[in-house]
């Protein structure tokens, strides 16, 4: 058992070990705080640099270390008791193994852990490089920035810029004002852009350009994918590939593929052979020459200074430009001043100025309607001016009788109309031809005088003002004049009639007749770029402020963030993950058609796959 004062020299020992204990931790916590130096000369000059050490280079350059920031350069002034260095020539700032900053000059603050570096500044990370003038770093925040132009470059982007921005904790830039992205396919130019550079993920702010080697993008809002060279377009979007201009609510783009396609409010407009093709979703295969586009399609073509307008549930332009055809099937329907029609499918041939229509084919022209198994209109290559048509076989024409008591009716294997001026003047029919004509007095009350039924070899009809004028019959000629008692009702119609006056599109509006307008597909919105304090936010001022050194060329600067480019805040209808999971090639974007087949397979559609369709 310890005595009373064995008990008082334990205590008194362990006391003693307790304040040395203390006194060394409290010792090494003052001695981490403080900026370590080595240098192979130190210089004191209280006149010039009155509470300074001069560091100075021999064989080694001056090493400083504070907290995990070391420094190496050839001279450094360090006023230890505001733990504030001026680092000059060759100077090394490194911050772990996440990055690296060299430069000519270099301020670094213990008690703000802020640094400063200028002239020739080259900043390093593990994935790019920065090159600029003068760079700010935040190592609280951990941030970097510069206001006075940069250049960041990684393995496949060159990214420059008058303002930049970089947060070490996503890896990502801001760049703003003047902003260009050059790589190997493209060169983008924005004003304001944010790059991920893990990711490569490149997000537009404003006007912005994509140019590529055969193509231009413009939008106001974009996403591109540096590595996958993809890219998702909003806001005022289009695209420019060649001859063709495309614009859309939204526009997907593939360079490698050659590949875009637009959602919603489409219009296609091709200058090489003055048209437009307008439509709610729509596709270019750049290296296929073709345009695909659906969901209330409508193509308009500029022919006699009057447009020729062909609508159909899709539409498609193959070809190069000099060469265009235009492919529309399932309910097509055509309009153009005093002549309109209808088929299953339609087949434009810009070389041979031919216009096949297939499947169930009607012409109006003016009050004459013709029928047959196909109808080719075809115009004049070189004045591009409707020349003539050609209905075969079975070919018929009717026309209602001027009092509306019946159908004129002529009907044969092939018929022949000649153009002029817009207007059909002649028509000739030729293989066993049959006609019903009803036959009245020319002036007055327009008296029916009889109902005329002929069979011949073939016959022409000329036109004026849109009414049968004279016919002439040509060989083998057998007719009869009826009165009107004596010819029944049933005996009045050819086999084969079929009169669809009520169907006859009399305007651009009646293309659509009928149709229910089209479920346009929500546009998914880009996220606007996260809300950050300014670099220089008044907290950091505060911290700035309240620790400088008065020796600091730094704080002698204005401390406030460049003016930048306004965001664009409208469109913010945001998807859930900042990397656009909507950007999905194969499930979302590429055509449900063309993704399956080759384009030589969605152009073999024949007429019994065309009228099941319709059917159905």
């Amino acid at each position: 058992m310890y005595s009373n004062l064995d008990y008082l020299k334990t205590t008194y020992l362990y006391l003693i070990l307790f304040l040395f204990c203390s006194t060394h931790l409290i010792g090494q916590e003052k001695e981490g705080k403080k900026i370590n130096i080595q240098s192979d000369r130190t210089i004191k000059n209280e006149t010039q640099y009155p509470g300074a050490t001069i560091l100075l280079k021999i064989d080694n350059q001056v090493y400083m270390k504070h907290e995990g920031v070391e420094i190496w350069c050839d001279q450094a002034i360090h006023y230890g008791d505001e733990k504030f260095v001026k680092a000059i020539g060759n100077v090394i700032m490194k911050q772990g193994d996440t990055i690296e900053v060299t430069s000519k000059y270099a301020e670094y603050n213990g008690n703000t852990k802020f640094a400063y570096a200028r002239d020739n500044v080259f900043m390093e990370t593990p994935s790019n490089t920065l090159t600029t003038d003068t760079l700010f770093f935040d190592r609280i925040r951990q941030q970097a920035y510069y206001r006075s132009g940069g250049t960041v470059k990684d393995s496949s982007n060159t990214l420059t810029s008058r303002i930049g921005r970089y947060f070490m904790d996503r890896k990502q830039f801001s760049f703003n004002t003047n902003v260009k992205v050059v790589n190997p396919e493209n060169t983008i130019n924005s004003d304001r852009l944010d790059y991920y550079t893990e990711t490569g993920n490149v997000y537009l702010y404003g006007p912005s350009t994509v140019l590529g080697k055969e193509s231009k993008l413009y939008c106001e809002r974009g996403f591109y994918d540096t590595k996958a060279k993809i890219g998702y377009a909003i806001k005022n979007a289009k695209i420019d590939y060649d001859n063709r201009t495309v614009f859309g609510d939204s526009i997907f783009y593939d360079s490698p593929k050659q590949f875009a396609s637009a959602t919603n409010n489409i219009k296609v407009l091709d200058t090489a052979n003055n048209s437009v093709i307008t439509g709610h979703y729509a596709e270019v295969f750049k290296a296929r020459d073709s345009v695909f586009i659906t969901k209330r399609a409508l193509a308009a073509t500029l022919q006699e200074k009057d447009s020729i307008y062909i609508h159909s549930d899709t539409l498609m332009v193959t070809g190069k430009p000099e060469k265009r055809i235009m492919t529309g099937f399932y309910d097509v329907r055509i309009y153009k001043k005093n002549m309109s029609g209808k088929s299953d499918s339609i087949n434009v041939d810009q070389t041979t100025g031919y216009t096949k229509m297939l499947g169930n084919p009607i012409i109006w022209s003016q009050k004459n309607q013709m029928t047959g198994d196909t109808i080719t209109l075809i115009s004049n290559t070189k004045t591009e001016k409707l020349d003539s048509l050609v209905v075969f076989p079975n070919s018929f024409l009717a026309q209602e009788d001027t009092l509306k008591a019946g159908y004129n009716q002529v009907k044969g294997q092939i018929l022949y109309g000649l153009f002029k001026d817009n207007e059909l003047y002649q028509v000739d029919i030729d293989k066993n031809t049959e006609t019903i004509f009803f036959q009245r007095e020319s002036e007055g009350a327009l008296k029916l005088i009889g109902i005329n039924k002929v069979l011949s070899s073939s016959i022409r009809l000329m036109f004026a003002n849109q009414d049968i004028e004279d016919v002439f019959y040509f060989q083998n000629v057998d007719g009869t004049l009826y009165r009107e008692i004596d010819l029944p009702e049933n005996a009045r119609q050819l086999s084969g009639l079929n009169w669809r006056g009520e169907e006859q599109i009399t305007s651009k509006q009646d293309l659509f007749r009928g149709e229910s307008p089209p479920k346009l597909i929500k546009i998914k919105g880009i996220p606007l770029p996260e809300e950050d304090d300014a670099f220089f936010d008044e907290k950091t001022v505060q911290r700035l402020e309240e620790n400088k050194s008065e020796n600091s060329r730094m704080m002698k600067q204005t401390l406030e963030d460049a003016e930048l480019k306004d965001t664009n805040e409208q469109l913010n209808d945001t998807i859930s993950d900042k990397v656009l999971n909507s950007i999905n090639t194969k499930d979302t974007l590429v055509s449900p058609i063309l993704e399956k087949k080759t384009l030589s397979d969605t152009l073999k559609v024949t007429k019994k796959g065309l009228r099941k369709k319709k059917d159905n």
